[in-house]
């Protein structure tokens, strides 16, 4: 699977910690944002949610790593574009919940709250427990199927209710777009000459 981490200024610093805790799982790793806080360009949880979206959206990942100070932020921004269920995972347990009941394609990490004392070693212990169950497959046994057919219907509900990528990208503030396009590597990233999705391979063309 490919995993893109995406960290925002605030916790640029925790950038390192993520990227370790997920070496060694057999994933193709994906450093697409900050790696120090503070650092030049800056993006804010604003410019992190369209990029995870964009990047889920192209399919150029299956999976985003992202947060930030308490990973509400970038939960809320990311939850606003299609195609996404995102969970704020605080905690072993609620990664194993998050994947096992939701199987979502998008964690927010709180990376400064409660981050103190082995906090790298808790980063390992969530993607423990995020890759040791397969997704959506429900918890507990009685509830499986009810709740997988809740998760088939969220992703719909997501797809339905939203402008497609393209769209977005075609309204949004200027500012905010060129910010995440122009962004180290994002375009190389995101190679849109090569996308199948016209429509958005134009509206990243025309926006970049």
């Amino acid at each position: 699977m490919k995993i893109a981490v995406i960290n925002e200024t605030s916790a640029g610093d925790r950038n390192a910690d993520v990227i370790a805790a997920l070496e060694g799982r057999g994933h193709d790793i994906v450093n697409a944002g900050m790696t120090k806080t503070g650092g030049k360009p800056e993006l804010t949880y604003i410019h992190t949610g369209l990029l995870a979206a964009l990047l889920l959206d192209a399919g150029r990942v299956q999976y985003v790593v992202g947060g930030c100070g308490t990973g509400l932020g970038f939960l809320n921004s990311v939850v606003q574009y299609p195609g996404i269920v995102c969970g704020l995972v605080a905690d072993p347990v609620s990664a194993w919940l998050f994947t096992q009941i939701n199987g979502g394609n998008c964690v927010s990490l709180p990376m400064l709250y409660q981050f103190g004392w082995a906090g790298d070693v808790s980063f390992r212990f969530i993607f423990d427990r995020i890759f040791s169950v397969e997704p959506g497959v429900g918890y507990p046994v009685h509830r499986q199927a009810s709740q997988r057919e809740s998760r088939r219907t969220l992703f719909d509900i997501s797809r339905r209710t939203h402008r497609s990528m393209s769209e977005i990208l075609g309204i949004l503030d200027a500012p905010i777009v060129k910010t995440v396009l122009s962004f180290p590597g994002v375009m190389e990233l995101l190679d849109p000459d090569t996308l199948a999705d016209a429509e958005l391979r134009s509206a990243i063309k025309k926006r970049a």
